[in-house]
Protein backbone atom coordinates (compact mmCIF):
# COMPACT_ATOMS: atom_id res chain seq x y z
CA UNK A 1 0.00 0.00 0.00
CA UNK A 2 1.19 3.07 -0.83
CA UNK A 3 1.90 5.92 1.98
CA UNK A 4 -0.36 8.61 1.86
CA UNK A 5 0.72 11.79 0.94
CA UNK A 6 1.53 14.48 4.04
CA UNK A 7 -1.23 16.20 3.72
CA UNK A 8 -3.99 13.65 2.81
CA UNK A 9 -3.41 11.00 5.52
CA UNK A 10 -5.92 8.59 6.72
CA UNK A 11 -8.42 10.47 4.27
CA UNK A 12 -7.80 8.99 1.26
CA UNK A 13 -6.56 5.70 1.96
CA UNK A 14 -8.44 4.13 5.04
CA UNK A 15 -7.27 0.78 6.67
CA UNK A 16 -8.12 -2.21 5.04
CA UNK A 17 -10.60 -1.12 2.16
CA UNK A 18 -11.68 -4.05 -0.38
CA UNK A 19 -10.60 -3.69 -3.79
CA UNK A 20 -11.71 -0.91 -5.73
CA UNK A 21 -14.57 -2.22 -8.38
CA UNK A 22 -13.90 -1.05 -12.08
CA UNK A 23 -16.74 0.50 -13.54
CA UNK A 24 -15.76 1.01 -17.20
CA UNK A 25 -18.00 4.14 -17.57
CA UNK A 26 -17.06 7.46 -18.10
CA UNK A 27 -16.99 9.79 -15.28
CA UNK A 28 -19.41 12.04 -16.78
CA UNK A 29 -21.89 9.32 -17.26
CA UNK A 30 -21.12 8.54 -13.67
CA UNK A 31 -21.74 12.07 -12.08
CA UNK A 32 -25.29 11.59 -13.98
CA UNK A 33 -26.75 8.37 -12.41
CA UNK A 34 -25.10 10.39 -9.06
CA UNK A 35 -27.26 13.08 -9.90
CA UNK A 36 -30.55 11.55 -10.49
CA UNK A 37 -30.23 9.46 -7.15
CA UNK A 38 -28.92 12.77 -5.30
CA UNK A 39 -31.66 15.04 -6.67
CA UNK A 40 -34.30 12.42 -4.95
CA UNK A 41 -32.14 12.46 -1.78
CA UNK A 42 -32.14 16.26 -1.14
CA UNK A 43 -36.19 16.88 -2.24
CA UNK A 44 -37.81 14.56 1.16
CA UNK A 45 -35.17 16.51 2.96
CA UNK A 46 -35.83 19.98 1.34
CA UNK A 47 -39.65 19.64 2.31
CA UNK A 48 -38.78 18.98 6.05
CA UNK A 49 -36.27 21.58 6.82
CA UNK A 50 -37.06 23.93 4.40
CA UNK A 51 -40.95 24.06 3.46
CA UNK A 52 -42.75 22.59 6.51
CA UNK A 53 -41.04 24.97 8.90
CA UNK A 54 -42.55 27.97 6.74
CA UNK A 55 -46.23 26.11 6.24
CA UNK A 56 -45.78 25.53 10.43
CA UNK A 57 -45.03 28.99 10.79
CA UNK A 58 -47.54 30.85 8.72
CA UNK A 59 -50.15 28.65 10.77
CA UNK A 60 -49.04 30.12 13.93
CA UNK A 61 -46.99 26.80 15.31
CA UNK A 62 -44.93 27.54 18.08
CA UNK A 63 -41.69 28.36 17.95
CA UNK A 64 -40.48 25.71 20.13
CA UNK A 65 -42.64 22.97 18.69
CA UNK A 66 -41.09 24.09 14.88
CA UNK A 67 -37.58 23.12 16.46
CA UNK A 68 -38.73 19.84 18.23
CA UNK A 69 -40.34 19.18 14.77
CA UNK A 70 -36.88 19.56 13.13
CA UNK A 71 -35.17 17.35 16.10
CA UNK A 72 -37.62 14.92 15.95
CA UNK A 73 -37.46 14.69 12.09
CA UNK A 74 -33.65 14.63 12.58
CA UNK A 75 -33.59 11.56 14.49
CA UNK A 76 -34.09 8.14 11.92
CA UNK A 77 -30.94 9.82 10.08
CA UNK A 78 -29.27 9.86 13.33
CA UNK A 79 -30.32 6.08 14.24
CA UNK A 80 -30.09 4.45 10.41
CA UNK A 81 -27.28 2.36 11.33
CA UNK A 82 -29.71 0.17 12.96
CA UNK A 83 -31.37 -0.59 9.67
CA UNK A 84 -28.26 0.09 7.48
CA UNK A 85 -27.17 -3.51 7.40
CA UNK A 86 -29.79 -4.73 5.91
CA UNK A 87 -29.82 -2.51 2.77
CA UNK A 88 -25.91 -4.13 2.62
CA UNK A 89 -27.08 -7.69 3.03
CA UNK A 90 -30.67 -7.47 1.66
CA UNK A 91 -32.05 -6.82 -2.42
CA UNK A 92 -30.03 -3.86 -4.53
CA UNK A 93 -29.06 -0.47 -3.81
CA UNK A 94 -31.77 0.56 -6.98
CA UNK A 95 -34.44 -1.58 -5.23
CA UNK A 96 -34.10 0.35 -1.63
CA UNK A 97 -34.23 3.45 -3.57
CA UNK A 98 -37.17 3.28 -5.74
CA UNK A 99 -39.69 1.69 -2.97
CA UNK A 100 -38.37 4.63 -0.80
CA UNK A 101 -39.06 7.08 -3.17
CA UNK A 102 -42.66 5.68 -3.33
CA UNK A 103 -43.03 5.38 -0.26
CA UNK A 104 -42.46 9.14 0.34
CA UNK A 105 -44.73 9.87 -2.73
CA UNK A 106 -47.68 8.80 -1.24
CA UNK A 107 -46.92 9.87 2.38
CA UNK A 108 -46.48 13.82 0.71
CA UNK A 109 -50.00 12.97 -0.86
CA UNK A 110 -51.49 12.48 2.41
CA UNK A 111 -50.53 16.04 3.65
CA UNK A 112 -51.84 17.38 0.69
CA UNK A 113 -55.24 16.48 2.31
CA UNK A 114 -55.19 18.77 5.08
CA UNK A 115 -55.02 22.60 5.86
CA UNK A 116 -52.26 24.95 7.45
CA UNK A 117 -52.23 23.65 11.17
CA UNK A 118 -52.20 25.76 13.53
CA UNK A 119 -50.82 22.48 15.88
CA UNK A 120 -49.08 19.46 15.32
CA UNK A 121 -51.73 16.24 15.25
CA UNK A 122 -50.92 12.80 15.53
CA UNK A 123 -51.56 12.33 11.94
CA UNK A 124 -49.31 14.91 10.92
CA UNK A 125 -46.68 13.87 13.03
CA UNK A 126 -46.82 10.02 11.32
CA UNK A 127 -46.77 11.11 8.06
CA UNK A 128 -43.35 13.93 9.06
CA UNK A 129 -41.68 11.12 10.19
CA UNK A 130 -42.26 8.33 7.67
CA UNK A 131 -41.15 11.21 5.60
CA UNK A 132 -37.56 10.71 7.46
CA UNK A 133 -37.32 7.24 7.67
CA UNK A 134 -37.79 6.42 4.25
CA UNK A 135 -35.69 9.50 3.25
CA UNK A 136 -32.85 7.84 5.55
CA UNK A 137 -33.18 5.14 4.23
CA UNK A 138 -33.07 6.39 0.38
CA UNK A 139 -29.89 8.11 1.74
CA UNK A 140 -28.02 4.98 2.85
CA UNK A 141 -29.06 3.38 -0.59
CA UNK A 142 -28.06 6.44 -2.76
CA UNK A 143 -24.69 6.76 -0.76
CA UNK A 144 -23.64 3.06 -1.15
CA UNK A 145 -24.17 2.83 -4.46
CA UNK A 146 -22.12 6.19 -4.92
CA UNK A 147 -19.44 4.82 -2.90
CA UNK A 148 -19.25 0.90 -4.73
CA UNK A 149 -19.31 3.21 -8.06
CA UNK A 150 -16.79 5.75 -7.93
CA UNK A 151 -12.69 5.23 -7.75
CA UNK A 152 -11.39 7.00 -5.10
CA UNK A 153 -9.66 9.88 -7.76
CA UNK A 154 -13.06 10.21 -8.32
CA UNK A 155 -14.68 11.41 -5.28
CA UNK A 156 -13.60 15.10 -5.45
CA UNK A 157 -15.60 15.80 -8.46
CA UNK A 158 -18.62 13.27 -7.69
CA UNK A 159 -19.10 15.01 -4.25
CA UNK A 160 -19.10 18.41 -5.92
CA UNK A 161 -21.97 16.94 -8.09
CA UNK A 162 -23.48 15.18 -5.38
CA UNK A 163 -24.23 18.05 -3.27
CA UNK A 164 -25.40 19.92 -6.88
CA UNK A 165 -28.05 18.03 -7.61
CA UNK A 166 -28.98 17.61 -3.90
CA UNK A 167 -28.68 21.58 -3.44
CA UNK A 168 -31.15 21.91 -6.73
CA UNK A 169 -33.47 19.35 -5.22
CA UNK A 170 -33.25 21.97 -2.48
CA UNK A 171 -34.00 24.80 -4.61
CA UNK A 172 -37.36 22.95 -5.86
CA UNK A 173 -38.35 22.40 -2.30
CA UNK A 174 -37.77 25.21 -0.62
CA UNK A 175 -37.45 27.83 -3.22
CA UNK A 176 -40.27 26.86 -5.70
CA UNK A 177 -42.93 25.33 -4.15
CA UNK A 178 -42.69 28.28 -1.05
CA UNK A 179 -43.00 30.57 -3.92
CA UNK A 180 -46.66 29.15 -5.16
CA UNK A 181 -47.67 28.31 -2.30
CA UNK A 182 -49.55 31.83 -1.39
CA UNK A 183 -51.33 31.65 -4.88
CA UNK A 184 -51.24 27.63 -5.22
CA UNK A 185 -52.08 27.07 -1.57
CA UNK A 186 -50.80 24.54 0.83
CA UNK A 187 -52.66 21.31 -0.60
CA UNK A 188 -51.75 21.60 -4.35
CA UNK A 189 -47.96 22.51 -3.54
CA UNK A 190 -48.21 18.96 -1.39
CA UNK A 191 -49.59 17.21 -4.54
CA UNK A 192 -47.04 19.10 -7.18
CA UNK A 193 -44.53 17.34 -4.39
CA UNK A 194 -46.15 13.93 -4.62
CA UNK A 195 -45.85 13.35 -8.30
CA UNK A 196 -42.29 14.86 -7.87
CA UNK A 197 -41.39 11.74 -5.95
CA UNK A 198 -43.51 9.52 -7.95
CA UNK A 199 -41.57 10.68 -11.31
CA UNK A 200 -38.01 10.37 -9.88
CA UNK A 201 -39.20 6.82 -8.77
CA UNK A 202 -39.41 6.17 -12.66
CA UNK A 203 -36.69 7.86 -13.46
CA UNK A 204 -34.63 5.75 -10.85
CA UNK A 205 -35.78 3.00 -12.62
CA UNK A 206 -33.96 3.49 -15.95
CA UNK A 207 -30.42 3.81 -13.80
CA UNK A 208 -28.02 1.04 -14.05
CA UNK A 209 -28.27 -1.68 -11.35
CA UNK A 210 -24.68 -1.02 -10.33
CA UNK A 211 -22.21 -3.85 -9.81
CA UNK A 212 -21.68 -5.05 -5.87
CA UNK A 213 -18.83 -5.41 -4.05
CA UNK A 214 -17.75 -8.79 -2.83
CA UNK A 215 -20.65 -9.80 -0.38
CA UNK A 216 -19.35 -9.82 3.17
CA UNK A 217 -18.78 -13.85 4.56
CA UNK A 218 -21.43 -15.57 6.08
CA UNK A 219 -19.79 -16.09 8.82
CA UNK A 220 -18.68 -12.38 9.96
CA UNK A 221 -21.07 -10.75 12.46
CA UNK A 222 -22.84 -8.07 11.34
CA UNK A 223 -20.62 -5.57 13.52
CA UNK A 224 -18.37 -6.44 11.47
CA UNK A 225 -18.56 -2.92 9.46
CA UNK A 226 -18.60 -1.17 12.79
CA UNK A 227 -15.37 -2.82 14.07
CA UNK A 228 -13.24 -2.00 10.60
CA UNK A 229 -13.96 1.39 11.74
CA UNK A 230 -13.12 1.36 15.26
CA UNK A 231 -9.75 -0.13 13.72
CA UNK A 232 -8.65 3.27 12.26
CA UNK A 233 -5.76 5.02 13.69
CA UNK A 234 -6.96 7.75 15.73
CA UNK A 235 -10.61 6.63 15.39
CA UNK A 236 -11.48 8.67 18.56
CA UNK A 237 -10.45 11.85 16.34
CA UNK A 238 -12.31 10.94 13.64
CA UNK A 239 -15.46 10.47 15.91
CA UNK A 240 -15.44 13.62 17.51
CA UNK A 241 -14.60 15.37 14.28
CA UNK A 242 -17.82 13.83 12.59
CA UNK A 243 -19.79 15.08 15.43
CA UNK A 244 -18.82 18.80 15.45
CA UNK A 245 -17.33 19.52 12.55
CA UNK A 246 -20.90 20.51 10.52
CA UNK A 247 -22.81 21.46 13.86
CA UNK A 248 -22.58 25.35 13.67
CA UNK A 249 -24.33 24.97 10.27
CA UNK A 250 -26.73 22.29 11.56
CA UNK A 251 -27.72 24.19 14.51
CA UNK A 252 -28.56 27.54 12.27
CA UNK A 253 -30.60 25.49 10.03
CA UNK A 254 -33.94 24.60 11.95
CA UNK A 255 -34.42 28.76 12.89
CA UNK A 256 -33.30 30.60 9.58
CA UNK A 257 -37.26 29.89 8.03
CA UNK A 258 -38.36 31.13 11.48
CA UNK A 259 -36.63 34.18 11.41
CA UNK A 260 -37.56 35.53 7.61
CA UNK A 261 -41.11 34.96 8.40
CA UNK A 262 -40.99 36.87 12.23
CA UNK A 263 -38.84 39.71 10.04
CA UNK A 264 -42.24 40.56 8.07
CA UNK A 265 -40.94 38.19 4.82
CA UNK A 266 -43.58 36.98 2.88
CA UNK A 267 -43.63 33.32 1.27
CA UNK A 268 -42.99 34.68 -1.85
CA UNK A 269 -39.95 36.71 -0.60
CA UNK A 270 -38.98 33.52 1.12
CA UNK A 271 -39.07 31.11 -1.63
CA UNK A 272 -36.98 33.87 -4.01
CA UNK A 273 -33.99 34.14 -1.51
CA UNK A 274 -34.15 30.35 -1.03
CA UNK A 275 -34.19 29.88 -4.31
CA UNK A 276 -31.00 32.18 -5.27
CA UNK A 277 -28.98 31.27 -1.70
CA UNK A 278 -28.89 27.31 -2.97
CA UNK A 279 -28.30 28.04 -6.21
CA UNK A 280 -25.26 29.71 -4.34
CA UNK A 281 -24.84 26.17 -2.60
CA UNK A 282 -24.71 24.28 -5.70
CA UNK A 283 -21.36 27.29 -6.72
CA UNK A 284 -20.12 26.24 -3.92
CA UNK A 285 -20.13 22.76 -4.22
CA UNK A 286 -19.05 22.32 -7.21
CA UNK A 287 -16.08 24.50 -6.25
CA UNK A 288 -15.72 22.83 -3.28
CA UNK A 289 -15.17 19.45 -5.02
CA UNK A 290 -12.75 20.85 -7.07
CA UNK A 291 -10.70 22.72 -4.32
CA UNK A 292 -10.70 19.34 -2.40
CA UNK A 293 -9.21 17.33 -5.34
CA UNK A 294 -6.58 20.34 -5.72
CA UNK A 295 -5.95 21.00 -2.34
CA UNK A 296 -5.85 17.20 -0.95
CA UNK A 297 -8.83 16.65 1.62
CA UNK A 298 -7.06 17.63 5.14
CA UNK A 299 -6.16 20.79 3.68
CA UNK A 300 -9.73 21.66 2.59
CA UNK A 301 -11.11 20.57 5.77
CA UNK A 302 -9.33 23.57 7.24
CA UNK A 303 -9.89 26.05 4.77
CA UNK A 304 -13.13 25.59 3.66
CA UNK A 305 -14.25 24.59 6.71
CA UNK A 306 -13.26 27.92 8.29
CA UNK A 307 -15.23 29.96 5.83
CA UNK A 308 -18.35 27.88 6.33
CA UNK A 309 -18.29 28.64 10.18
CA UNK A 310 -17.84 32.61 9.48
CA UNK A 311 -20.65 32.68 6.69
CA UNK A 312 -23.00 32.50 10.34
CA UNK A 313 -22.17 35.69 11.62
CA UNK A 314 -23.79 37.09 8.46
CA UNK A 315 -27.67 36.42 9.87
CA UNK A 316 -26.24 37.45 13.33
CA UNK A 317 -25.45 40.66 11.68
CA UNK A 318 -28.51 40.89 9.96
CA UNK A 319 -30.39 40.16 13.08
CA UNK A 320 -28.47 43.07 15.14
CA UNK A 321 -29.23 45.36 12.09
CA UNK A 322 -33.11 44.66 12.28
CA UNK A 323 -33.34 42.34 8.86
CA UNK A 324 -33.02 44.63 6.12
CA UNK A 325 -33.50 43.54 2.67
CA UNK A 326 -29.83 44.39 1.57
CA UNK A 327 -27.90 41.85 4.77
CA UNK A 328 -30.36 39.61 4.67
CA UNK A 329 -30.35 38.24 1.02
CA UNK A 330 -26.32 39.19 1.37
CA UNK A 331 -26.46 36.56 4.58
CA UNK A 332 -28.60 33.76 3.04
CA UNK A 333 -26.47 33.40 -0.27
CA UNK A 334 -22.97 33.79 1.66
CA UNK A 335 -23.92 30.99 3.88
CA UNK A 336 -25.63 29.34 1.33
CA UNK A 337 -22.24 29.37 -1.20
CA UNK A 338 -19.78 28.68 2.00
CA UNK A 339 -21.83 25.97 3.10
CA UNK A 340 -21.44 24.25 -0.25
CA UNK A 341 -17.72 24.63 -0.36
CA UNK A 342 -17.69 22.67 3.24
CA UNK A 343 -19.79 19.82 3.00
CA UNK A 344 -17.67 19.19 -0.86
CA UNK A 345 -14.45 18.62 1.41
CA UNK A 346 -16.60 16.76 4.38
CA UNK A 347 -18.14 14.55 2.35
CA UNK A 348 -15.14 13.11 0.24
CA UNK A 349 -13.79 12.97 3.66
CA UNK A 350 -16.67 10.51 5.09
CA UNK A 351 -16.36 8.79 1.69
CA UNK A 352 -12.69 7.86 2.10
CA UNK A 353 -12.70 6.26 5.20
CA UNK A 354 -15.44 3.64 3.99
CA UNK A 355 -14.71 -0.02 2.78
CA UNK A 356 -17.08 -0.94 -0.27
CA UNK A 357 -17.76 -3.86 0.91
CA UNK A 358 -19.83 -2.39 4.49
CA UNK A 359 -20.53 0.79 1.90
CA UNK A 360 -24.06 1.41 3.23
CA UNK A 361 -23.43 0.43 7.25
CA UNK A 362 -20.51 2.24 7.54
CA UNK A 363 -21.37 5.41 5.67
CA UNK A 364 -24.74 5.41 7.50
CA UNK A 365 -22.80 5.30 10.77
CA UNK A 366 -20.88 7.93 9.91
CA UNK A 367 -23.36 10.34 8.47
CA UNK A 368 -25.52 9.53 11.49
CA UNK A 369 -22.62 10.90 13.88
CA UNK A 370 -23.02 14.58 12.86
CA UNK A 371 -26.92 14.45 12.59
CA UNK A 372 -26.63 13.46 16.25
CA UNK A 373 -25.30 16.69 17.30
CA UNK A 374 -27.51 18.20 15.03
CA UNK A 375 -30.89 16.42 16.11
CA UNK A 376 -29.54 17.75 20.15
CA UNK A 377 -29.35 21.25 18.73
CA UNK A 378 -32.44 21.13 16.72
CA UNK A 379 -34.20 20.09 19.57
CA UNK A 380 -33.29 23.54 21.59
CA UNK A 381 -32.95 25.76 18.81
CA UNK A 382 -36.48 26.90 18.90
CA UNK A 383 -36.35 27.61 22.92
CA UNK A 384 -33.14 29.04 22.51
CA UNK A 385 -33.88 31.40 19.96
CA UNK A 386 -37.16 32.40 21.39
CA UNK A 387 -35.49 33.29 24.74
CA UNK A 388 -32.02 34.46 23.64
CA UNK A 389 -33.46 36.29 20.94
CA UNK A 390 -32.24 35.48 16.96
CA UNK A 391 -29.10 37.39 16.92
CA UNK A 392 -27.56 35.82 20.03
CA UNK A 393 -28.07 32.71 18.83
CA UNK A 394 -26.89 33.10 15.55
CA UNK A 395 -24.15 34.17 17.19
CA UNK A 396 -23.71 31.05 19.19
CA UNK A 397 -24.05 29.05 16.40
CA UNK A 398 -20.60 30.26 15.30
CA UNK A 399 -19.13 29.24 18.68
CA UNK A 400 -20.36 25.84 18.01
CA UNK A 401 -18.86 25.15 14.43
CA UNK A 402 -15.04 25.74 16.38
CA UNK A 403 -14.39 22.95 18.57
CA UNK A 404 -14.40 20.76 15.24
CA UNK A 405 -11.00 22.55 14.23
CA UNK A 406 -8.96 21.60 17.55
CA UNK A 407 -8.70 17.72 16.46
CA UNK A 408 -7.66 18.14 12.86
CA UNK A 409 -4.11 18.19 14.34
CA UNK A 410 -4.87 14.81 15.42
CA UNK A 411 -6.41 13.31 12.17
CA UNK A 412 -3.54 14.19 10.54
CA UNK A 413 -0.73 13.76 12.70
CA UNK A 414 -1.37 10.54 14.40
CA UNK A 415 -2.81 8.29 11.69
CA UNK A 416 0.24 9.42 9.39
CA UNK A 417 2.77 7.76 11.51
CA UNK A 418 0.56 4.33 12.12
CA UNK A 419 0.45 4.52 7.70
CA UNK A 420 3.82 4.78 8.00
Amino acid sequence: MAVPRAETPLLTEPARVSPPLHNPAPLRRKLLWIAAFYFASGFPFGLLNYLLPVYFRVGGVDLGEIGRVASLAAIPYVVKPLWAPLVDWLGTRKGWIVACQLGIGLLTFALALGGTPSALTPLLWAALIGIAVLSATQDIAADAYTIELLDERELGPANGMRVTAYRVALLTASGALVAVSGPLGWPRVFTIAGAIMFALAVVALAVPGGQRAPAAAAHEPLWQPVGELLQLPGAWAVALFVLTFKLGDLSLQPMIQPFWVDSGYGPAQIGFVNSVAIGATVAGALLGGALTARLGTFRALWMLGAVQALSNLGYWVAAVAGAPAALMYSAAIVEQFTQGLGTAAFLTFLMALCDKRYAATQYALLSALFRLSGAAASWFSGDFARDLGYARYFLATFVLALPAFALLPFLRRRPLREAE
